[in-house]
């Protein structure tokens, strides 16, 4: 594996010019102060067998109960393994064995802090391989080898905050998977505290939570957001940052976020567990300008082949990991992201993900996109698209929504249902196959693990 210079977390944190004292990492009952972690040795009493050792030169899974206990042994064991594996919690018993297998696993880590662990002594750093899940997969997880550079060389570059301006972070994320880690470590070596979701815990609860801890930066994928707009609680937080990723953000969500927090600077961003952050768009518009494709700059180079969407970074993946790493990029350096991009005037739309793709009659549909129109309708909150097989087209597109208000409510005399409303809503904006057979009113739609809207091939 190639090296980042024997660079490690604990390292970056030290080095960080905020101060420590003023920072910390939370979840719903817990507050670790960064300056208490002893940073080249964990701050624990030195009694037993030395378990930090122990990881010394191994692939050590971390598959812990919770994100705060996850960051920490994080930070302790970066630069002691030589692989450090995050295990989300929702990946089924029946992969651990071949999940064990393909990581080559020494040591697997369920209890933070160890049981009669000694604190570590002096330290030989070496590069720790860090190995991701990727989200959104069927069958047996796909795991994806990083190094501590690919993830957050960029963040070295960024200015550590002053005292009086240091962030507090907010996230819906798991810092288990690349979204969620990429806060924990904008927080770490960037600078700033973090508060972190719990397991179970309702929307208004967390941001309930985020509000009373002052929070300026919170993130979420589009979904997440969704939820959060449709609870009072939403109204508590008045952060200078919003951020989302990890699904398309449409225009709808992008314009609620934009009435609802004023003076935030909001930004959708692109980025995958295998390609690394691709860029960032912060006009308040869908999509991304075209003048971006081939420029470089700050992230990446971005390609667009065949509608697909490729990325080309220092802050790709070497590959997935299953016994050897298999190299994800091409032979150029570009890794084929699998979103699929069409072009309006000088703007690029995100369409969907190219294993998502609905076969209507031999004609093409993209969720996604029918989801952004559904959204647009003044009743609808949410939506989930999806095919249902059919003897004579093989498959057709239904919708689950969930909308504002009493779906219940009588509507004004001779007005269509609210169903046959959006349908109708549809056909003005969308080609007949694409148009919804049918329309279900739902109290909520299921939200995966990874944050984004539970679908059939997640």
């Amino acid at each position: 594996m190639p090296g980042d210079g024997g660079i490690c977390l604990s390292a970056l944190l030290r080095a960080n010019g905020a101060p420590a004292s003023r920072r910390f990492v939370a979840d719903e009952t817990t507050r670790v102060d960064l300056a208490a972690l002893g940073l080249d040795a964990p701050h624990l009493p030195a009694t037993g067998p030395n378990r930090i050792e122990e990881a010394r030169g191994k692939s050590v899974l971390l598959a812990l109960p919770g994100q705060l206990a996850t960051a920490m042994a994080l930070i302790a064991l970066d630069g002691v393994a030589r692989r450090l594996v995050l295990c989300p919690p929702d990946v089924p018993e029946t992969h651990m064995p071949a999940v064990l297998q393909s990581a080559a696993v020494d040591m697997v880590v369920t209890e933070w802090p160890l049981a009669g662990r000694g604190a570590a002594g002096p330290r030989e750093r070496q590069a720790t391989e860090w190995v991701l899940f990727t989200s959104g997969t069927t069958g047996q997880p796909k795991m994806v080898s990083h190094t501590l550079q690919s993830l957050a060389g960029h963040l070295r570059a960024t200015s550590a905050p002053s005292a009086g301006d240091t962030p507090l972070w907010c996230t819906f994320y798991d810092i288990r998977r690349y979204g969620g880690l990429q806060i924990l470590l904008r927080a770490l070596v960037a600078g700033g505290s973090l508060v972190l979701s719990c397991a179970g815990e309702p929307p208004a609860a967390f941001l309930a939570r985020a509000a009373a801890a002052g929070a300026t930066h919170f993130l979420g994928t589009p979904s997440h957001w969704r939820r959060a707009l449709m609870t009072d609680a939403a109204h508590l937080i008045a952060p200078s940052y919003v951020r989302l990723s990890g699904e398309v953000a449409d225009q709808m969500i992008l314009d609620r976020l934009r009435a609802t927090y004023p003076g935030a600077r909001i930004v959708h961003a692109f980025a995958a567990t295998e390609a690394g952050l691709a860029f960032e768009v912060d006009d308040g518009l869908a999509g991304f300008p075209a003048s971006l494709i081939g420029s470089g700059g700050l992230h990446a180079d971005i390609d667009v082949r065949d509608g697909a969407l490729l990325v080309r970074s220092a802050r790709a993946a070497a590959g997935y990991l299953d016994g050897t790493v298999t190299r994800i990029a091409a032979a150029d350096g570009f890794v084929d992201t699998g979103d699929i991009v069409v072009r309006h005037a000088d703007r690029y739309h995100f369409a969907g993900r190219r294993d998502g793709t609905v076969n209507v009659g031999g004609q093409k549909v993209h969720p996604e996109e029918v989801e952004a129109v559904i959204n647009r309708h003044p009743g609808v909150r949410m939506s989930l698209v999806r095919a249902r097989s059919n003897p004579i087209t093989g498959a057709i597109v239904v919708a689950d929504i969930v909308v504002f208000g009493d779906a219940t409510a009588p509507r004004p005399a001779g007005a269509a249902s609210l169903q046959d409303d959006v349908r109708a809503f549809c056909r003005a904006h969308l080609a007949r196959h694409k148009v919804p057979a049918s329309i279900r009113i739902v109290p909520n739609l299921d939200i995966a693990a990874s944050g984004k809207l539970a679908r059939a091939r997640a």
